[in-house]
């Protein structure tokens, strides 16, 4: 009889889903799916940024309890590619550096109770919360910024309730809100980021622009043309006609004068026709 000295022990499974819908709202998806295009296309370039929204962040081997979901995040130095999940042990150690959340009323107490904490021990360097409803937050956009293990407030620059922006070292983007709606900008630029969507839109319309551009450049160089081509029909039914007047025996002054033209442009005329 074989005696087992050992027992196999089973691998943890690290599910990267819990059966809950991925958003609670269409608004909170729509800040989500906005947030994770325009900074994938943002950082489109770079093999080194790896961008996600809404999936596990595990950061401790072999407790699969020890995880966390934000919104969206961002981590530099790591691969970009696509990935169930994120295990921090998996990646060299390294967390997400930006993290936003967008709070409802769900989520407002983790989101600044529990999430601050935790995304403090893992190293996280800059954390976001905006609330699209302007129920739970006020201001409805904030940011902290982990400085000496500790997370200080980034300053906020705001116009109205509804009109503020701050600004995001982790990913040299300001965050804003205009007129409630969250917007990235790229201050080197000026330009606000666009989703795929938007950004193929913006190009079609472009495209479209400078197609309609060509279509009435093309159309003001066949009026010329026809211009041209009208002159020249008139013109030569005009030379027809002083070589018959002339043939009939009338010299060049009494043609100038019967055409009401200069002699000198009877002389033109009856020279083309050589």
């Amino acid at each position: 009889m074989t005696v087992l000295t050992s027992i196999e022990q089973e691998e943890i499974q690290y599910p990267s889903s819990d059966g809950e819908p991925m958003a609670e709202s269409d608004i909170t998806r729509d800040y989500m799916t906005y947030g994770v295009e325009a900074l994938k296309l943002h950082f489109h370039k770079r093999w080194d940024v790896y961008v996600s929204a809404n999936s596990f962040v595990y950061y401790e081997e072999g407790n699969k309890s020890a995880v966390v979901a934000p919104d969206i995040y961002v981590v530099f130095g790591v691969k970009k590619r696509q990935r169930d999940n994120y295990k921090i042990w998996k990646e060299a150690g390294i967390a997400p550096q930006f993290v936003l959340e967008i709070t409802s009323e769900t989520t407002q107490d983790v989101d600044q109770e529990t999430k601050p904490e935790t995304y403090r021990s893992l190293g996280v360097k800059e954390y976001f919360q905006y609330d699209p409803s302007g129920d739970y937050l006020n201001p409805i956009l904030q940011g902290v910024r982990l400085v000496n293990n500790r997370y200080e407030q980034i300053p906020l620059n705001k116009i109205a309730f509804d009109t503020l922006w701050l600004y995001s070292e982790v990913l040299g983007l300001e965050l804003h809100i205009i007129s409630g709606e969250l917007r990235l900008r790229n201050p080197q630029t000026g330009e606000f980021l666009k989703t795929y969507q938007q950004s193929e839109e913006a190009r079609l319309a472009e495209q479209s622009a400078r197609l309609a551009e060509q279509q009435g450049r093309l159309a003001e160089q066949q009026g010329r043309l026809a211009e041209q081509q009208g002159r020249l029909v008139a013109e030569s039914a005009l030379r027809s006609l002083v070589s018959q007047l002339l043939t009939s025996g009338m010299n060049l002054e009494q043609v100038a004068q019967m055409m009401n033209l200069s002699t000198s442009e009877v002389e033109r005329l009856v020279g083309g026709n050589e």
